[in-house]
C-alpha cells in the first residue's frame, strides 16, 4: 500500500485538489515537525503533505526540524518521499524555469542534525553513494516528458546552510563542482536513506545564483516569484507521477508471478509464487505493503495456511513482531487439534489448528498467497471462529478475480485484501 510523504507542498493541499483528507498534528521522538500533515488522497494514492518552512513559510533553512519531519512521514506510514525545492543554477543551460532532478549532492551545511544514529551504541554508517532513489526519479522524469516540460535528469547540488545567499566567490567555487545549488536538501535526503524511505527531489531553478554578470543577483523576491509562476508545472507533475508510483510495486511483483498452463490439470493457468520468493526486492515490496497495511491495526496474531501462506505470514509475523499461527493439513500437526472439512469441486479437503493457538477475543489476521474459489480461506475461518478468535481481515498476494473467492468471502462478512489480481485469461 503506497503512501507518498510530500515535503515542499506547490499547492497541492488545496481541498480542491486533495480529497477526504485531514490535517493531523503529530509529535514525533525528535520534536514536532514543521507543520501539520495535511493527509488524504490525490488522483486516489493515499499523500501526507508536510510544509517544510511552516505554513507561512516562517522557518529559516538551518531552523528546520529534519529529523521531525522525516521520522514523521514515516511514522504515517510514507513509503515514498517526493520534495519541491527552489535552487540556484550554475550553469548557462538551466535557466530560470526549467525543472532538475538531481542525483548527487554535496553537503556543505555545518550546523544541522544529519542522522538519526547519534546514541552510543547507535551508530549507523549509512551507505550514500547513490542518494536519490533512481526508481523515483526515473518516475518523475519519463513523466516530466510527457508533459514536455524543460528539465534536466541529472545535476550535482551543493546545499548551503543559508538563509543568507552565496558571495561571487562563492558561486564560482560552486560552479566549479556542481550544477545547482540549494539550502533544503541535506540532510532531508540522508534521513531518508536512513529509515530506507525512497526519496527524489522536483527542484526549480529560479535564478542563476550571483556568478553570472548578465543578470541581477538572487534575491527572496525572485525566487518566489519564479517559483509562483512555475507552480502549476510541479503541481501537475506531481498530480500525473503519484498513480504510476503506486502502481510500480504491483508491476514488479506481478512480473516475478510465474504461470504455470494445466497444472495440476488441463485447462488451469496456476499462479506460482516460488519465483516470487526466489526474488528479494518482489519479496521485499511484498512485505512492506502488507507491513504497512497492518502495522497500526489492532492484530494479536496471524494465522499462516499451508503451505505457501506460511511463508508470507511467517515473514510478516517476524516483521511486526506478532505470533505466528500454522493452520496446516491432516496429520502435520503434533498437539491436540481441531479440524474443518470443506468441499473441493473434485471431492473434499481438510485443514487443522491447535486447540491452544488462540485465546478467546483474540484479532486475527488471516494470509495465504492465493485465493481463487476461498474454499481454504473459509475453512481456516471457521477454525479461528471455533476457538473464539475473530477474523480481522484475509490478505492474499493473488486474487483470481474470474473465480469469485473474493465475493464469497465478503457475503460471509469478512473483509479481504490482495496485492495483484489475475484475470483467467492473463
Amino acid at each position: 500500500m503506497v503512501k507518498v510523504g510530500i515535503i515542499g507542498g506547490s499547492g497541492l493541499d488545496d481541498p480542491n485538489l486533495i480529497t477526504d483528507y485531514i490535517e493531523k498534528e503529530v509529535d514525533t521522538p525528535y520534536g514536532k515537525p514543521s507543520s501539520r500533515l495535511t493527509c488524504g488522497k490525490i488522483n486516489g494514492v493515499d499523500v501526507c503533505i508536510l510544509a517544510r518552512h511552516g505554513k507561512n513559510h516562517e522557518i529559516y533553512p538551518t531552523g528546520v526540524n529534519y529529523q521531525a519531519n522525516i521520522h514523521a512521514l514515516k511514522q504515517e506510514g510514507c513509503t515514498h518521499i517526493i520534495t519541491t525545492s527552489a535552487v540556484g543554477s550554475l550553469k548557462e543551460e538551466i535557466a530560470p524555469g526549467h525543472l532538475v532532478f538531481p542525483d548527487q549532492f554535496i553537503d556543505q551545511t555545518k550546523q544541522r542534525k544529519t542522522t538519526f544514529f547519534d546514541k552510543l551504541g547507535e551508530i549507523k554508517h549509512q551507505p550514500m553513494a547513490e542518494p536519490f532513489s533512481e526508481e523515483l526519479r526515473n518516475l518523475l522524469i519519463e513523466e516530466t516528458k510527457q508533459l514536455s516540460f524543460t528539465h534536466h535528469t541529472k545535476a550535482t547540488i551543493v546545499v548551503i546552510e543559508g538563509p543568507r545567499f552565496s558571495t561571487k566567490a562563492e558561486s564560482f567555487m560552486f560552479k566549479n563542482f556542481a550544477d545547482i545549488i540549494g539550502m533544503t536538501t541535506c540532510p532531508e535526503c540522508q534521513l531518508a536513506n536512513e529509515l530506507e524511505i525512497p526519496y527524489a527531489s522536483i527542484a526549480m531553478s529560479t535564478d542563476y545564483d550571483c556568478w553570472r554578470d548578465e543578470t541581477e543577483s538572487v534575491t527572496f523576491e525572485m525566487v518566489m516569484k519564479t517559483m509562483k509562476e512555475n507552480a502549476e508545472k510541479v503541481k501537475q507533475l506531481i498530480i500525473n507521477v503519484l498513480p504510476k508510483i503506486a502502481k510500480k510495486d504491483e508491476q514488479i511483483i506481478r512480473k516475478s508471478i510465474r504461470t504455470v498452463p494445466d497444472f495440476p490439470k488441463p485447462g488451469i493457468m496456476f499462479r506460482d509464487i516460488t519465483t516470487l520468493l526466489l526474488d528479494p526486492e518482489a519479496m521485499k515490496r511484498t512485505i512492506n505493503i502488507l507491513y504497512n497495511r497492518y502495522k497500526d491495526k489492532n492484530i494479536d496474531a496471524i494465522a499462516g495456511i499451508e503451505s505457501r501462506g506460511f511463508i508470507i505470514a511467517g515473514i510478516l509475523a517476524d516483521k511486526l513482531a506478532l505470533p505466528l499461527i500454522p493452520i496446516r493439513k491432516p496429520g502435520k500437526l503434533p498437539h491436540e487439534t481441531i479440524s474443518h472439512e470443506y468441499q473441493l469441486e473434485y471431492g473434499t479437503d481438510k485443514v487443522e489448528i491447535h486447540k491452544d493457538s488462540i485465546n478467546p477475543g483474540q484479532n486475527i489476521l488471516l494470509v495465504d498467497d492465493l485465493v481463487a474459489t476461498a474454499g481454504t480461506a473459509l475453512a481456516a475461518t471457521q477454525l479461528i471462529e471455533r476457538l473464539d478468535g475473530r477474523v480481522e481481515e484475509i490478505a492474499f498476494i493473488i486474487e483470481l478475480k474470474d473465480l469469485n473467492g473474493r465475493k464469497k468471502l465478503e457475503e460471509a462478512g469478512y473483509k479481504i485484501f490482495s496485492i495483484i489480481n489475475f484475470e483467467e485469461s492473463e
